[in-house]
């Protein structure tokens, strides 16, 4: 027998679903929750808010960096242990942003919450590839997506009533609880996964030597850029939407929240459309189809930008249909990497969530540095990250 492939291909329970939903969604949860404090907290210190915005740039880089670790240490020592570690860490962190007595403290606290909640994130995807094959995996990742997506539509309402009701420490404080309660349920609930090839493997190899073999592995550098490509696009979005629409468009903030849910729901809808298509096709034909129509969609972008034409109902549009294959390309570019050496499943994770985290921060950044006060930029950007996602699809990930 195989043991680097699942040994368990059946449906996954709303228990386990819920749990790795938990933890997929930690990063989501932690930025926001916090977004609508950013301007108390900038009173609160006597500062600006772009000085606080350093606590979610840190925050970022925390993500990025802490998978890179928790992903071989998860190989070598097995799941559950660094979401322990993860946890606590997030939890500790957490308390320490409610209790911070400047700026200073909050970002340092913010990092270090960063480093806790990335475990969630990169061990949540090792535990999928153990349990399941390539097809399961990719549905219970579009499952995931779901609550991804869902994340960022209630979050910033109940940080809002947070905020209103105790005080921005009170959103830490519901933080910090989130992260207790969630390694207790990891503690008590959650089974240790990890296969004895993959501890033979990790034992037999340092960090360095499972990363250098991992990137010599042409088909899992393809589907890993495709995915972080095409999520470098929806980051700048994400980034690149608020002056766009208030800015260019001159919406309301209520309107512009309404178009916000819009797009989240049809992201929502993709991932589930793209569930019931891989019970008739394989991922590979599904994300490949996904892959050509965002970049066709991104030129279409750049055409509505330059143009003008079909003003903002023309790129709502053309954004909704862009956005939605992040429902498709980024679960089966996921699952299809993870495929690639089951054995190292756990370093795979995190080469999918460092280069998610460091292509989108580049990405929306770019498209910060070149906006003019038009769509253009951020239309560019997004074009850009779709023809990119092809290329990496076609041209290193198909065989």
């Amino acid at each position: 027998m195989n043991l680097a492939l699942p040994t368990r291909t059946r449906r996954p329970g709303l228990g386990e679903i819920l749990l790795l939903g938990c933890l997929t969604a930690f990063g989501a949860i932690s930025i926001d929750l916090y977004i609508p404090a950013l301007p108390t907290i900038a009173q609160a210190f006597a500062t600006d808010t772009g000085h606080v915005q350093l606590s979610m740039s840190v925050f970022f880089l925390g993500m990025a960096v802490g998978q890179l670790i928790y992903g071989p240490l998860s190989d070598r020592i097995g799941r559950r242990p660094p979401l322990l570690i993860g946890c606590t860490v997030y939890a500790l962190a957490s308390l320490l942003c409610a209790a911070a007595p400047s700026l200073e403290w909050l970002i340092a606290g913010r990092l270090a919450q960063a480093l806790g909640a990335c475990a969630g994130l990169v061990v949540a995807r090792a535990i999928v590839r153990d349990r399941y094959d390539t097809v399961e995996g990719a549905r219970l990742f579009s499952l995931l997506t779901l609550v991804l997506a869902v994340a960022p539509m209630l979050a910033p309402s109940l940080g809002g009533l947070l905020l209103h009701v105790s005080g921005w420490r009170s959103i830490f404080i519901v933080l910090a609880l989130f992260g207790g309660l969630l390694g207790l349920a990891v503690w008590r609930r959650l089974e240790e996964s990890r296969s004895s090839l993959t501890a033979a493997t990790a034992a037999a190899e340092s960090p360095l030597s499972s990363y250098a073999a991992l990137f010599r592995n042409r088909r899992l550098i393809g589907f890993l850029l495709a995915g972080a490509f095409n999520g470098a696009a929806l980051f700048t979005y994400v980034a690149g939407a608020s002056p766009v629409f208030l800015g260019h468009y001159g919406v309301s903030t209520a309107t512009f929240g309404w178009i916000f849910a819009v797009n989240a729901a049809g992201l929502i809808a993709a991932s589930q459309v793209n569930r019931w298509l891989l019970g008739r096709y394989p991922p590979a034909r599904i994300i490949a189809i996904g892959s050509i129509g965002s970049s066709l969609g991104g030129l279409l972008l750049v055409a509505l930008a330059l143009t003008g034409a079909g003003g903002m109902a023309g790129m709502m549009a053309a954004l909704f249909v862009t956005l939605t294959s992040y429902g498709f390309v980024s679960t089966n570019s996921t699952a299809l990497a993870l495929a690639q050496d089951p054995a190292r499943a756990g370093a795979i994770s995190a080469m999918i969530g460092g280069a998610s985290f460091g292509f989108g921060a580049v990405a929306s950044s770019t498209a910060a540095a070149l906006y003019d006060g038009t769509p253009l930029a951020m239309a560019a950007v997004m074009a850009a990250g779709f023809a990119f996602s092809s290329l990496a699809l076609f041209g290193l990930a198909r065989r």
